[in-house]
């Protein structure tokens, strides 16, 4: 096993530069793989050109796969449980959960699954413009909550509904019938995710719609204060993405979202996803 790696930045991000056929096939490598990605959040593959078969040769490697948008447009594709990311019409019919991805979030924080332990990330076609990816440290940005801070947000609860994603997409209006599936989707979590581990983390995203217990504007100002702050440059990594790039992100520990491009220009990403065991709440 050999692993070359180099941080990117003191909180977040490592650049690795590894054998693929030993990601794929090695198990000391992938445990290596999981430990970094538990210390710095994201690793970034450059240039790797991974198939479909490689990349889910890995996923499996790293755990248990799961496709928990098996009912989206450019689900399985080309591959059972790889999930096609464009704005092109002829591969997206639904554009709005990719839409959706151009605010922060956390994938998973809705559903009666544990969120994914992880994302795996290939660039198969670029945009000229926009199309990159952004990564926030949830676990340093609440390390370094000052004392008193981590003190009034300890046992704060916050309620998750993917209507507060969906309405940043789309308007209401001609649109009753999304909207109500949408709000079927609401989980109440903790602000402060005290994980298995010990580690604790902020939860936010576009998803978390207010503080409950709180008046509306207090909270949701709250949230947005916490999201700022999460997303500040000491915990911030933008990957400006080449084709053949793969990255991985622990999902329980970061938060993502797309600088938006233009659905004309092709970008295309392909997505597998590691199963959580660990449920929030």
């Amino acid at each position: 096993m050999s692993l070359e790696t180099e941080a990117i930045k003191p909180h977040i991000g490592s650049i690795i530069r590894a054998d693929r056929a030993a990601l794929c096939e090695d198990d000391a490598t992938a445990q290596a793989c999981l430990d970094l990605l538990e210390q710095r959040g994201v690793l970034v593959f450059p240039g790797i050109n991974m198939s479909d078969a490689q990349q889910l040769a890995f996923t499996d490697r790293l755990g248990d796969r799961v496709n928990y948008t098996s009912t989206a447009s450019g689900s399985d594709a080309d591959a059972q449980d790889v999930y096609t990311i464009s704005l092109d019409p002829a591969v997206n019919k639904e554009p709005f959960y990719v839409l959706g991805t151009f605010f922060w979030h956390m994938d998973g924080v809705t559903s009666d699954i544990p969120p994914p332990r992880a994302t795996i990330l290939s660039g198969r076609r670029i945009s000229a413009r926009g199309g990159q990816t952004e990564f926030a440290n949830t676990y340093a940005a609440y390390a370094g909550l000052p004392d008193w801070e981590k003190a009034e947000v300890a046992d704060l609860r916050v309620i998750h509904s993917a209507y507060a994603s969906t309405r940043l997409v789309m308007e209401e209006e001609g649109n009753d019938e999304f909207f109500s599936h949408a709000r079927r989707y609401v989980k109440e979590h903790p602000l402060v995710w005290t994980h298995e581990s010990g580690r604790k983390s902020l939860l936010l995203g576009s998803h978390a719609d207010r503080v409950k217990d709180m008046p509306l504007a207090h909270g949701r100002s709250l949230l947005a204060r916490l999201l700022e702050w999460t997303a500040q440059p000491d915990y911030y990594y933008r990957h400006e993405w080449q084709e053949g790039d793969l990255v991985i992100w622990d999902n329980c520990g970061t938060v993502h979202r797309v600088v938006p491009y233009d659905e004309t220009s092709g970008r295309t990403m392909h997505r597998t996803t590691i199963a959580g065991t660990e449920l929030v709440s």
